[in-house]
């Protein structure tokens, strides 16, 4: 598997400023045979609130497999380059799948293994490389149905909850590993060069066969879409070793509903680069891609945005998270310091082109 370089990431529904990991550490996207994308990530934690656990209702590891497991799919694609696999599972009794789009990048053929049952021809209903994820669709000639998973709240989720990752790491199929929240409000690349935040961090084992799988909870509910893992040596060939990645199931359940839609998405872009700023507070920009919204507004590299619709900026995370609540088209009212003097712009969002402009 050969890394891809991924440039710096434009302010859009998922981006954010990119800082880099120390060590020398990437982070690899795991779509088993089929290749894999070397990021950064933000060591940038979420301070957890401190509470007494609502264990009511919680399973053992072998209840949530039993749950679960039939609802996870074994994916294998077929491309000009090979074969590769990668997990997946089902969300809809009709047989909708959401997956990792890298998993099935360049697919001329899919194929899936719902469960212990045959393996069927899976068609892609579409593909979103900035959130990393993709819903498919097989159909059972019998007319069987399917069992789909459920999602719970990411929102609500706690370092040091239990987590659990079903799927099919180096093409062993069934494969159950746990571990915990290890963070929360992390943010990786996505193969497109865009970043995806919010990301959870967990040291339930996954690997290479693992992407696209389930994250789930101790009630069995889906909290994230395994996606990739951190690895020193730079190769996900090397495993787990630790630390590996989910994107969130409200970022998925969004995405997701979209994509079986309309088989595609449509993020909201601003058009910046982000770099911290000297006092901690608010997003400054260092840069301001041409024919962007942001250049239309008149925004400049050294501006410091520091409230969107009158609510304030943390950072670079919260402006993103803020421009990613809306669609292309909204209005915002960006409030930006330039030169230590407050001013209030109004912008019109575009639409996140294919790939960062630099």
């Amino acid at each position: 598997m050969q890394p891809m370089h991924t440039p710096r990431a434009l302010l859009t529904l998922t981006a954010a400023a990119i800082l880099g990991a120390a060590g020398g550490a990437a982070v690899i996207g795991i779509a088993g045979d089929s290749g894999t994308t070397a990021t950064t990530t933000i060591v940038a934690p979420r301070q957890p609130q401190v509470q007494v656990a609502d264990t009511s209702g919680t399973l053992d590891a072998q209840q949530v497999y039993a749950q679960a497991k039939d609802s996870v799919v074994y994916v294998t694609s077929q491309t000009d380059q090979g074969e590769g696999t990668g997990s997946g599972f089902v969300v809809s009794r009709e047989g909708l799948i959401v997956t990792n789009a890298h998993v099935v990048e360049g697919a001329t053929t899919v194929s899936v293994k719902v469960g212990d049952g045959a393996t069927l021809p899976a068609t892609v209903v579409g593909r979103d490389e900035s959130t990393d994820l993709a819903v498919l669709r097989v159909q059972d000639d019998a007319g069987a149905t399917f069992t789909p998973l459920t999602f719970a709240d990411s929102s609500k989720l706690q370092v040091g909850d239990t987590t659990y990752a079903i799927g099919n790491p180096f093409g062993l199929d069934h494969t159950l590993t746990s571990g915990v929240v290890s963070a929360l409000d992390r943010q990786i690349d996505a193969p497109n060069g865009y970043a995806i935040d919010r990301v959870i961090q967990t040291d339930a084992p996954i690997n290479p066969g693992n992407s696209g799988g389930p994250l789930l909870d101790d009630h069995g509910r889906v909290i994230g879409v395994n996606s990739q893992i951190l690895n020193g040596g730079g190769s996900a060939e090397n495993g787990n070793v630790g630390i590996g990645f989910a994107i969130p199931s409200n970022t998925v359940r969004s995405i997701a509903a979209q994509l079986a839609a309309d088989g595609q998405v449509e993020h909201a872009y601003l058009g910046v680069q982000l770099a911290p700023t000297e006092s901690g507070s608010g997003a400054q920009l260092a840069g301001v891609a041409p024919g962007t919204p942001a250049e239309q507004a008149g925004l400049q590299e050294g501006d410091t945005i520091v409230a969107l619709d009158g609510a304030p900026v943390a950072d670079a995370d919260a402006l993103a998270s803020a421009i990613g609540a809306h669609k292309p088209g909204d209005e915002v009212r960006l409030t930006v310091e330039r030169d230590g003097s407050p001013q209030t712009v109004t912008i019109t969002l575009g639409t996140q082109p294919q790939q960062p402009v630099n």
